[in-house]
């Protein structure tokens, strides 16, 4: 970070959030891309608005106990942070898991803030959850856990206040019993306050599927760039939940062989490519591991006994379980294999120094903020449908996400040669993020 003013700036978050690495993490990258910006564009020094930025408009934390099976009073923390609205209501997930805390909630509401402005849309962002883990737990435990949730959340959230939507341990059946508690003390059924509900009761057509096809679509507008297809690719997609669930699915479908994926306790390796459909089975319906596809699979899939996923040779890599998951080493041995792509799919599951060897190497490199934009593009197609009171068919809403994941991709590299720095994906997704956000923020004042 050469610009003095951009140091000074992150020297500050350092100081008020002590402690907080993922939230410095994300902050840094951010900064990292504004030399040009601000050189360009005095006005946003002169307003303060990088400060602003970095600072959330609200930040709520509050006390969750629930009861277990067993009669056991638990208690639990809950989080939401607030982070901007100069585009719209606050919008990003809930994430359900034993490492949520203030810090990581910061760290994916600061992301979500640029996310969001990518997609053209208007949303603010924002981020929440709890440090409650849904796994090991029964059904009545994680519906008494998200009706406790609730009964504190509902005060803060609304439709045109801040619209979550659901993450890590949040799926279909959270973001119900969520629904329901919101809607028993309210007494307002009202559909547009969260994102990610059941399609019988105000939900989306693809908004399951959306992050996961939204970051294959945007590697297929980087391989349309180089002349090229998904076609004999060979992929490998961390992860084994949502997200690498329906990236996997629409690599297939767009003629691409998934070779590996994986889950918390290791990796699966599948030359002759995924079977997407029995992993859904395992995953989705049995809420299995690893472990119980490779035996429904009868040899032709093999866990991974040593290393990482990343060992395994591919073309195009997409890490989409969590932060942080592909480090330098990690980074190292995909250019040495010859992956010539990387895609986040998860939010930040790519270290600093990750991305500086791939970059080094000339690896095309989409980060989260832009290639996982399609999971709450389609949570505000959602908001659209519920305001209106209408429903989408399945291809209709498709073709929107793949029209805005185009849009988004295009916007990046426009932006990234207007700067200076052209096929840069994580400088284009920054700066496109960043000025739109900003330029709102300058229109409405010092708020």
């Amino acid at each position: 970070m050469t610009d003095s003013t951009l140091q000074a700036v992150f020297d500050q978050v350092i100081a008020r959030n002590p402690g907080e690495a993922e939230f410095h993490q994300a902050v840094r990258e951010v900064l990292d891309s504004l030399g040009p910006v601000v050189a360009k564009h005095p006005s946003y020094t002169q307003a303060a608005v990088i400060e602003r930025l970095c600072e959330p408009e609200r930040q709520i934390i509050f006390r969750v106990p629930w009861v277990d099976d067993a009669g056991n009073v638990r208690i639990n923390r809950g989080f939401r942070v607030e982070f901007n609205s100069a585009l719209g209501p606050y919008k990003g997930g809930l994430r359900f898991h034993p490492t949520v805390n203030v810090g990581i909630v910061k760290f994916l509401g600061f992301e979500q803030i640029f996310k969001n402005a990518l997609t053209g849309l208007p949303i603010g962002g924002g981020k929440g959850g709890s440090d409650f883990d849904p796994k090991g737990c029964s059904e009545g435990e994680v519906m008494r856990f998200c009706q406790s949730f609730m009964t504190e959340l509902y005060r803060h959230i609304g439709e045109y206040t801040d619209v979550p939507a659901g993450d890590i341990g949040v799926g279909g059946r959270e973001i119900g019993y969520l629904f329901g508690q919101y809607k028993r003390i309210t007494n307002r059924y009202e559909s547009g306050m969260l994102t990610g509900k059941g399609i019988t009761w105000g939900g989306s057509q693809v908004r399951k599927e959306a992050t996961g096809y939204g970051t294959v679509f945007f590697v297929e507008e980087m391989l349309k760039q180089q002349r090229e297809t998904f076609e004999g690719k060979r992929v490998v997609v961390s992860g084994s939940g949502n997200v690498a669930i329906y990236a996997m699915e629409k690599v297939v479908q767009l003629g691409g062989t998934v070779v590996a994926f994986s889950d918390s306790s290791g990796y699966v390796v599948e030359e002759d490519g995924v079977d997407v459909e029995t992993l859904k089975q395992v995953k989705e319906v049995e809420r299995g591991r690893i472990a119980d596809y490779v035996e429904r699979r009868g040899g032709r899939a093999l866990l991974g006994s040593s290393g990482s996923i990343w060992d395994v040779p591919t073309d195009i890599a997409l890490p989409c379980a969590t932060q942080n998951e592909l480090d330098e080493d990690h980074a190292a041995t995909l250019v040495r294999n010859g992956c010539r792509i990387v895609a986040e799919g998860a939010n930040m599951p790519t270290t600093a120094a990750a991305t500086k060897v791939l970059a080094d190497a000339g690896v095309l490199f989409a980060p989260g903020k832009a290639a996982n934009a399609g999971g709450v593009a389609t949570s505000a197609l959602e908001m659209q449908q519920n305001a209106s009171r209408d429903s989408w068919s399945f291809e209709h809403t498709e073709r929107r996400l793949d029209e805005i994941m185009r849009g988004i991709h295009d916007r990046c590299l426009a932006t990234a040669d207007e700067y200076g720095v052209p096929g840069d994906y994580v400088a284009g997704a920054n700066i496109a993020g960043f000025t739109h956000v900003a330029d709102a923020m300058l229109a409405l004042g010092v708020i």
